[in-house]
């Protein structure tokens, strides 16, 4: 027995392990919150900055050292984050994103609204998808029932039913032969008996 066989060395390198969609989209979709929070707290020490310029007319800022990130969500608001994320179709996962960069750019929000801005756009993806699957469930229910409607309509009997010919005799007939009929209004179809 070699060494290289319990080492496994000559066996090609294992793929990345296929994860579930879902996990995939809400690993990205915390990414993508996380990285503008980070762009959110840079931006907001950049402005600080430029306001102690002003005010005190010196630069500073090559002596101060930040923190590399000094806000963070809370683990039950990342739970639920996560969980909402994981609801997300996969389709749906750019156009999120896209959404959640462009509220970003519109509002400029401080770093602790930004979360709750996520959320909104969460919110406003999972409702939109809940929309399109009532879409298609009431588009298939209609499908189904034009099928069976149109398969009875097609169905074409031998037998002819007709109301007016009958060989039973009634006393409503006996009396309609000696009257005559009255003409109807126009809009009405006028029906007389064939005999």
């Amino acid at each position: 027995m070699s060494l290289a066989s319990w080492f496994r060395w000559n066996e090609p390198p294992n793929r990345v392990s296929q994860r579930n969609p879902s996990e995939m989209v809400a690993e990205t979709l915390m990414m993508e919150l996380s990285w503008q929070m980070k762009q959110a707290e840079k931006q907001h020490r950049e402005r600080e900055n430029e306001y102690r310029k002003i005010k005190t007319g010196v630069d500073y800022g090559w002596l101060v050292s930040y923190p590399k990130q000094s806000y963070d969500i809370s683990p039950g608001e990342r739970l639920q984050l996560e969980d909402m994320c994981s609801k997300i179709h996969p389709s749906y996962c750019g156009p999120v994103i896209l959404r959640f960069r462009q509220l970003i750019a519109e509002y400029e929000p401080e770093v602790q609204e930004i979360s709750r801005l996520f959320r909104s756009v969460l919110q406003e993806a999972a409702d939109k998808i809940k929309e399109e699957e009532e879409a298609k469930k009431l588009a298939r229910q209609w499908n189904t029932r034009n099928k069976t409607s149109l398969s009875l309509t097609t169905f074409k009997s031998r037998s002819r039913i007709s109301p007016f010919i009958s060989d039973i005799k009634t006393i409503s007939e006996d009396v309609e032969r000696g009257t005559q009929p009255t003409r109807r209004v126009w809009s009405m179809p006028e029906f007389r008996s064939t005999k």
